[in-house]
């Protein structure tokens, strides 16, 4: 069957309706398909070289977690089937503990429901590849932007490597070129705009598992395994060949610590020991002083817009550090929202639905920037304590009991579409009534035990 093509849509003047989005990684290639089916001509600029053609790069990349609001994101395209068949469904965590020992915590004893482990490069030349299909969408790569004019919506760009340049004017620019965007710096100046920058304590840096030598996983591959050690942790998800992306969570200051090959494999037999099999001490020492461990880095700002001149987007809006797997899915999220509101918004000038946009997605966006900073606490500290263990056992009781009253932070942020300030007020709401249930059971439990001692005194 043919591929049936949008009719195009039209700007207030009656001319085709052009939309410019910077950036074409993961949240813009999905913006252009979402915006190339509702008719818009979409001019897709990438500074990089297009990543279909390039060689993976490691060491800067963190391992992607699709959840419930990323696959809603790309089932509105067309596409969740086709990038879950390349996907790995992890169904909890496990942990290790320092004597390798591991434990499992699964994320939904009640529906069963799991996460994705799926591959950055992987992902994004799936969108890419759908995006090229249309002929309202342009792609157009080492292009980056140099100077942009908002009143007159006028951009500038240069290839970096044959240093031309050249300009375009649109009808709409969309930021999504990430959490330093140049669309961005350009609107921090404007007054009423607030931004705020948070680097944390802590960097990353990659290592790998590979196969076996049998090519099989070298660990159980349907989990995301995790070594919490306190103040510092380790991860690793499955890829599609049987490796494992490792990345290693910590404090600069304690990778300063390890200046050599000897500190490193101290330091790792102390606190990773059943890692340093699996990974090989030559690759690991290989791998750990390859690149330097890179920072993490929390964004906030608002409003997302200016006029209908500009749009904000993905992490050039809301930037957060990636203890939630929920930077890629909050990012396709964004999509869904503008693609809804702009399906309801037809008839209405397109600066309502920027407004609209930028008005509801602020909030959430602020939300789940703190809740990715305190589950990253939760990852390399809480998770081996008891409190924490029970309140999982008793939140999963209660689901499975109430599943439509009690549902658990986690199951909301990662299996739900509820917002994500939502989702906190309704932790708070939980945490409520689990203090007052202990309260009364508490007030209980004296009321019983003093008449017992006043029954006990009054016979003798």
């Amino acid at each position: 069957m043919a591929q049936q093509y949008p009719e195009t849509n039209t700007n207030a003047a009656g001319e085709s309706s052009k939309v410019s989005i910077v950036g074409g990684g993961l949240v813009g290639s999905l913006l252009a398909l979402h915006l190339g089916q509702k008719g818009y001509q979409v001019h897709l600029h990438e500074y990089r070289d297009d990543i279909r053609t390039t060689e993976l790069i490691g060491g800067r990349s963190i391992n992607l977690a699709l959840s419930a609001r990323g696959r809603k994101a790309l089932a509105e395209v067309g596409l969740e089937e086709v990038v879950l068949e390349h996907g790995i469904p992890m169904r909890g965590r496990m942990l290790h503990d320092l004597n390798g020992n591991r434990r499992i915590v699964p994320y939904d004893k009640t529906k069963n429901q799991c996460i994705y482990s799926v591959g950055r490069k992987h992902l994004n030349e799936i969108l890419l590849n759908a995006a090229e299909r249309y002929p309202n969408i342009h792609l157009k790569f080492n292009q980056k932007l140099v100077d942009m004019n908002i009143e007159d919506n006028q951009m500038t760009f240069i290839n970096p490597q044959t240093k031309e340049t050249n300009d375009e004017t649109t009808d709409l620019i969309i930021g999504c070129d990430g959490a330093f965007s140049a669309v961005r710096r350009h609107m921090i100046t404007r007054t009423g705009f607030d931004f705020s920058q948070t680097y944390i304590e802590h960097g990353y840096l990659e290592l790998c598992i590979p196969p076996t030598e049998t090519g099989d996983f070298a660990m159980p591959h349907n989990y995301l395994h995790i070594w919490p050690r306190g103040k510092f942790m380790m991860i690793a998800l499955p890829n599609q060949d049987k490796s494992w992306t490792v990345t290693l969570f910590m404090p600069f200051e304690n990778f300063d610590m390890l200046k050599n090959a000897k500190d490193l494999l101290e330091f790792f037999g102390k606190y990773f020991s059943d890692a340093v099999n699996l990974i090989g001490t030559e690759r690991l020492i290989k791998d750990f002083f390859k690149i330097k461990p890179q920072s993490l880095v929390m964004i906030k700002c608002r409003p997302y817009h200016i006029s209908d001149k500009v749009l904000l987007m993905g992490d050039a809006a809301h930037a957060m550090v990636p203890f939630y797997g929920q930077g890629m899915n909050a990012g396709f999220e964004d999509c869904s929202i503008l693609s809804d509101i702009l399906e309801r918004a037809r008839s209405r000038d397109i600066s309502e639905a920027i407004r609209e946009f930028s008005s509801k997605r602020w909030r959430d966006a602020f939300a789940i920037c703190d809740l990715a900073m305190y589950n990253y606490v939760e990852m390399r500290d809480l998770v081996n304590r008891r409190s924490f263990l029970w309140r999982k056992s008793l939140d999963d009781f209660l689901f499975w009991l109430m599943p439509n009253t009690w549902v658990p932070l986690y199951n909301t942020v990662s299996f739900s579409h509820m917002p994500y300030s939502k989702c906190i007020v309704n932790r708070e709401w939980q945490n409520k009534i689990l203090s007052r249930s202990v309260m009364i059971a508490g007030s209980a439990a004296m009321a019983a035990a003093a008449g017992i001692i006043t029954k006990f005194m009054w016979y003798n």
